[in-house]
């Protein structure tokens, strides 16, 4: 029933916005057309949007940092949020094409409230700067949405001297994580409202090395294989969600920490590998999820009230979802924070 009302909600939305609409009428028959929707006991499906996931929901007043949010899954993550009335900050290394975010934002949604600021997660230094003009600024901080990342690159280290994947898709965003940290809880405290810290993760940690991380061979460049390497930083991301929760917890804390899979979607990160970068242009439209139905567990996870107090899970087609065993291995997510810890000092 909700799936069906946000339908309609969004079309309406959409008789305004003139040539627009006509996309995204398009995307909803193709909502329709999707081989393999199951709806969860959320209510929800592969097919739902982002837009269905927030029906109704208010998000005026919540304030969000969603990073990498200048392309794909993030740009539509930060449109959603802003239509919900969530004041969101786009992190992104690209500013000209946040800029060209913000105003196509806008000119849709004209109450929206964006901005964006400098961010590159393969840079320590970079972070760090991110984080502290953000404390500086005075914000509020509700909801931190850990989506930026790269996929199967070629070996290559960060600024920093780590192999590039774990160093932006985990080590950069368990860094920001923790410099927020103390804004999030003041935030909390002050607006008696729970706050969400979302790691957009993926079903390629299920493809790690053997051993799951690798804390011995983190840059050895002759045992790197793209794929594995990237799997691997999907379960750090995983796992850094876990301890997180296990420690707000026990702290006592009103904020979450939750994980997800997006769904396999035709973007960007594709970029390193031209074989199947062909492949997603050619069948991708059959197979794969849009942009609008990629953003929708992201989005669920960071503002649905079914989600509440909810902490420490794994969530796939906006429902809850079973990671592998070393996904849920208190040891080695207690195991990948002390090392990471040790890397960002």
């Amino acid at each position: 029933m909700a799936t069906v009302e946000a339908s309609v909600s969004t079309t309406k939305g959409f008789e305004k916005t003139g040539r627009a609409s006509t996309g995204r009428v398009k995307e909803r028959i193709y909502q329709k057309m999707w081989p393999f929707s199951k709806t969860g006991p959320s209510g929800f499906s592969s097919s739902s949007t982002a837009e269905q996931v927030t029906h109704a929901i208010d998000g005026t007043g919540l304030t969000a940092i969603v990073t990498g949010a200048s392309s794909g899954i993030g740009t539509e993550t930060t449109r959603v949020l802003a239509l919900r009335g969530v004041h969101v900050i786009m992190g992104v290394r690209n500013m000209v094409a946040a800029k060209d975010v913000k105003e196509t934002i806008l000119k849709e949604i004209p109450s929206a409230k964006v901005d964006a600021m400098e961010l590159d997660l393969s840079s320590m230094e970079s972070v760090k700067k991110f984080a502290s003009e953000y404390k500086s600024s005075g914000r509020a901080l509700n909801i931190l949405i850990n989506n930026a990342g790269i996929m199967a690159c070629p070996f290559m280290l960060s600024k920093d001297n780590i192999e590039l994947q774990f160093a932006t898709n985990h080590i950069g965003h368990f860094l920001l994580t923790n410099l927020l940290l103390d804004t999030m809880k003041k935030t909390s405290r002050e607006s008696k409202k729970e706050g969400r810290i979302v790691n957009v993760s993926s079903e390629a940690h299920r493809f790690t090395y053997r051993e799951g991380i690798r804390f011995d061979k983190i840059n050895d460049q002759s045992s790197y294989n793209n794929w594995r390497a990237y799997g691997q930083s999907k379960l750090a991301n995983i796992l850094h969600a876990n301890e997180l929760a296990r420690r707000l917890k026990e702290d006592g804390v009103d904020i979450t920490a939750n994980s997800l899979h997006p769904g396999t979607i035709a973007t960007n990160l594709f970029r390193y590998n031209s074989a199947v970068n062909g492949l997603i242009g050619a069948v991708g439209r059959l197979v794969l999820k849009n942009v609008q139905q990629g953003a929708a567990t992201t989005c669920y996870v960071a503002l649905n009230p079914q989600v509440k107090g909810v902490s420490g899970k794994y969530f796939s087609d906006s429902n809850e979802a079973k990671p592998t065993s070393q996904g849920t291995d208190f040891d080695l997510a207690k195991k990948l924070w002390d090392f990471s810890m040790n890397l960002i000092k």
